[in-house]
């Protein structure tokens, strides 16, 4: 993804809860406190959690008396305390808007004064000005020029990695379209109830396939294909797309709206096929 676009992207998002969390000392704390109790529930010590933040005991009590009227918290007696479905939601929103922040501070911000790396395209010296492009999701050197160019800091031959700096321009490619392909919960027949003769061939052209869900999972490999990607697929596929890749979702139905609404907030297109038979 080019500098630019990165950029325009990351200032479409400026009005998301994003920036509000960053801003918010609150909302930092209402965070970590989520976190803390979802890995020590149900026995939660608000002392130690206050010790761990650095806030005072009286202040976590009071945030999970907040977040236990909220509903992202349930309270299952004196002491003990549970995160609901909606505090973990809030949560996982939350950290995913926190990753887009940290690609954006890694690739528009910090590379601009690191070293890139890149496939030598033909032998390379220490010192060569090289044109830099991207080509199925890889990024390259070469002596060829481009738009976008930068300094060779090590030797290198054909296909090996090369470190480039001062890189300068704007690296010109297109990004690829995300196909979101929706299967049923185990509940509404899982792979039993998806459409083969519509999936097999989108999977059969495509390069990279990955699976959001048993379930998906399940019907990939009835379908002939084993997924690239199963663990992290979603940001998988949204970094695949940035670089170019037409990447293929198969994601069951009760991951498939957020999914949808987080390839809107970085600003991907998609394409959607509806798998489910009746």
């Amino acid at each position: 993804m080019s500098k630019g676009r990165a950029w325009s992207c990351w200032m479409e998002q400026s009005n998301d809860p994003l920036s509000t969390i960053l801003r918010s000392k609150r909302d930092v704390t209402r965070l970590q406190i989520l976190v803390e109790i979802t890995e020590h529930q149900p026995a939660v010590r608000q002392q130690e959690i206050a010790g761990k933040l650095g806030v005072t005991p009286q202040a976590v009590s009071e945030y999970i008396r907040e977040l236990v009227e909220e509903g992202m918290v349930s309270a299952k007696g004196r002491g003990r305390y549970e995160v609901t479905r909606s505090g973990i939601e809030w949560v996982l929103a939350h950290t995913e808007r926190l990753e887009t922040y940290a690609r954006h501070v890694r690739r528009d911000i910090i590379h601009q004064v690191s070293v890139w790396a890149a496939i030598a395209h033909e032998d390379l010296k220490a010192g060569d000005e090289v044109g830099v492009y991207m080509e199925s999701g890889w990024l390259y050197a070469s002596r060829q020029q481009r738009s976008a160019s930068g300094t060779v800091l090590n030797d290198a031959r054909p296909g090996e990695d090369v470190g480039v700096s001062r890189l300068n321009g704007i690296i010109e490619h297109q990004e690829g379209t995300v196909h979101v392909c929706k299967v049923p919960r185990i509940e509404r027949g899982g792979s039993r109830k998806v459409r083969y003769d519509l999936l097999q061939p989108i999977v059969e052209g495509a390069g990279f396939v990955l699976a959001v869900g048993l379930e998906s999972h399940i019907a990939l490999t009835r379908a002939g294909r084993r997924p690239d990607m199963f663990f992290g697929s979603r940001e998988g596929a949204i970094e695949a797309a940035f670089h170019g890749i037409s990447p293929v979702v198969v994601i069951v139905d009760w991951e498939f709206t957020d999914f949808l609404k987080r390839l809107e907030e970085v600003g991907l297109t998609y394409q959607i096929h509806d798998l489910i038979s009746s």
